[in-house]
């Protein structure tokens, strides 16, 4: 049926590595999908994000980003940068996919999924500070908790 073809073409296509080096050699980009598929189309920008989450709660879209780090450890979450150097935290839903935990500094996503406004206490910012290997001194300098954007994703694409 359709949906096996499909399903098959689409694992084949991710896990070709010899075809991503030959398309990385050649200089093209390389686009990797990780938990559900999801295509780039209808994404918005970090500033339109922002904007909206200004009068909602939560809001369910695509958004187009780029990524600052991920946990060092497995891959279960991402920081991407928002406009005047605010960060949102990216999550996996249900704990289901990962990503890289190295390598992907610099590089564009789209997410799709559930932006949510979120209060961190300290003890997740020092388990977060420590999972992207930052300093014991800089661990202790969380002293207060942060309030910011937060993203559930249930598809992420990157562009390596």
């Amino acid at each position: 049926n359709k949906l096996t073809l499909l399903a098959t073409i689409i694992a084949i296509a991710c896990n070709s590595t010899p075809n991503t080096a030959i398309a990385q050699e050649k200089g093209e980009a390389v686009v990797k999908s990780y938990g559900e598929a999801i295509t780039p189309e209808g994404a918005i920008s970090t500033d339109e994000l922002v904007k909206v989450m200004t009068e909602k709660d939560e809001f369910a879209t695509k958004v187009e980003c780029t990524i600052l780090t991920s946990c060092t450890k497995k891959g279960c979450w991402m920081d991407v940068q928002l406009p005047d150097g605010d960060v949102m935290k990216v999550r996996f839903k249900d704990y289901g996919f990962f990503v890289p935990t190295k390598g992907l500094e610099g590089k564009r996503a789209v997410l799709q999924g559930y932006a949510s406004k979120e209060t961190t206490d300290v003890a997740t910012l020092r388990h977060y500070a420590e999972d992207a290997g930052k300093s014991k001194e800089e661990i202790e300098k969380i002293t207060e908790p942060e309030h910011s954007l937060m993203f559930l994703a249930d598809g992420v694409l990157i562009t390596y």
